[in-house]
């Protein structure tokens, strides 16, 4: 069949619904993720999806399809994505898809898909578009469809894995009325802590702001709130509630590789000598923190499923990276889960009297830049990045296992080929601010040359 290339994407299948994810195609892609699984000895699956108006009925012709090659199903309903990650270890399922557009915007929808306990990536995604384009599927006698609830077993799992001290604080929870609110605020109250609820309810229009906590925009309403309500710590999710975002009682935003730290420290306490994975995106400060509390820090590629595979392989405790995937393999599965996340930090805030601004202390300042994207096209983009390389690693030192991170001793500068688009990301960091922009004329100047060579 016919399906445009372009929907099958480093880690998920994301499209524009009717237009790239037509009737036709969200079937077919039901039957060929089913012989994916028959082929691998999979016989049952769950299945999941996010409030889009979509997602009911492409959670119908999905199902249908995998049905038809002999898989049964097994419905988990509406949910954030990080409960379809947990019904792969908590029910006898061999797989899981989850129907979910992320903090896309309204028009679109995706599908983000798991064989064994581990997402599907790169390659392995394109087989499924290879098995759509050469109609190569399998067919068996009807699969089963079930329902099953599973928010009350989650929040049962969670509740048990906690340990809350005695102090209560007030949250503000902002889910961007995505996936995250309905679970979250029940389970933060569940847990004790006074919650306001912003944007809960799903609605798949997201009236207030874009579900995107990396933002600075889009959490402008959680810092007002914040403030408002005089409350402890505001805690944003994106659409599918697998990112988080957090806010400290003043209205600074708290990044992913600030609240990793966080989360590294108190980890070590019980833990000397554990292993964090963080991604090269993330500051310095993050590595330095670990390594002088004893820890083992591994700087890793960009990309949640990539970073999992490296914790498995390296048995770490806690992953991380800027965008606000933490992945906990202390006390939980090893996968991405914001409301989780959330509760951890609500945990660490119940056990002290400080804020979460003082949790931070000792981390020297530094100045950085967000997340600089350069069109490059995507034949040259890598090449690119390789050239650059070469040409610092004659005088300084270079880390190159995703991209091309280039360090100064006093700062750095990262170029890397986008996973998902026809661009370049940069990311510069200094220990103030005119060294910041001489290290990042440096770099874009060196860049300059070589696209335009």
């Amino acid at each position: 069949m016919q399906v445009n290339p372009h929907i099958f994407r480093e880690y998920d299948i994301r499209g524009l619904v009717e237009q790239d994810l037509t009737d036709e195609v969200v079937y077919s892609l039901g039957r060929a993720c089913g012989t994916l699984y028959k082929r691998n000895g999979v016989s049952r699956v769950s299945v999941g999806r996010d409030g889009r108006e979509s997602s009911p009925h492409f959670r119908d012709l999905l199902s249908r399809g995998l049905r038809e090659t002999g898989c049964d199903v097994v419905d988990i309903g509406m949910a954030p994505t990080p409960l379809l990650y947990f019904s792969l270890f908590n029910l006898d399922v061999g797989g899981g898809i989850m129907i979910t557009g992320s903090h896309n915007p309204p028009d679109c929808n995706g599908f983000k898909i798991c064989l064994g306990k581990a997402a599907l990536y790169g390659p392995e995604i394109q087989g499924l578009r290879r098995i759509m384009e050469t109609d190569d599927f399998v067919a068996g006698a009807s699969g089963s469809l079930t329902e099953y609830e599973i928010v009350p077993v989650y929040d049962q799992q969670i509740m048990s894995r906690l340990r809350l001290g005695a102090r209560r604080r007030k949250v503000v929870v902002d889910a961007g009325n995505g996936m995250g609110g309905f679970v979250a605020v029940p389970l933060y109250r569940q847990m004790g802590f006074e919650v306001v609820d912003l944007y809960g309810e799903p609605d798949s229009k997201f009236p207030h702001h874009h579900p995107d906590p990396t933002v600075v925009e889009n959490v402008q309403d959680l810092i007002a709130t914040v403030h408002k309500e005089q409350a402890d710590v505001g805690i944003a999710f994106d659409g599918d509630a697998d990112r988080i975002g957090v806010v400290d009682e003043q209205g600074r935003i708290i990044w992913g590789d600030q609240l990793m730290i966080i989360f590294s420290r108190e980890i070590l306490k019980e833990q000397p000598g554990a292993t964090f994975i963080s991604e090269v995106k993330c500051s310095q400060t993050l590595f330095d923190d670990i390594a002088r509390r004893g820890g083992r820090a591994i700087m890793w590629k960009v990309g949640h499923s990539p970073i999992k595979a490296k914790m498995k392989e390296e048995q770490a405790a806690l992953a991380g990276e800027m965008s606000g995937h933490i992945f906990f393999a202390d006390r939980y599965f090893g996968y991405d889960d914001a409301i989780y996340a959330g509760a951890r930090l609500l945990e660490i805030l119940s056990h002290t009297e400080q804020r979460v601004s003082e949790l931070l202390a000792g981390v020297p300042p530094v100045v950085s830049t967000p997340e600089i994207r350069v069109d490059c096209p995507d034949e040259k983009k890598f090449q690119v990045v390789e050239q650059l390389a070469a040409e610092f690693k004659q005088d300084h030192e270079v880390i190159d296992i995703d991209g091309a991170r280039i360090l100064f001793g006093d700062g750095w500068g990262l170029v890397r080929a986008s996973n998902t688009q026809p661009a370049l990301v940069l990311r510069f960091e200094a220990t103030h601010q005119e060294r910041l922009q001489t290290i990042r004329r440096t770099v874009e100047e060196k860049l300059r040359q070589l696209k335009g060579s």
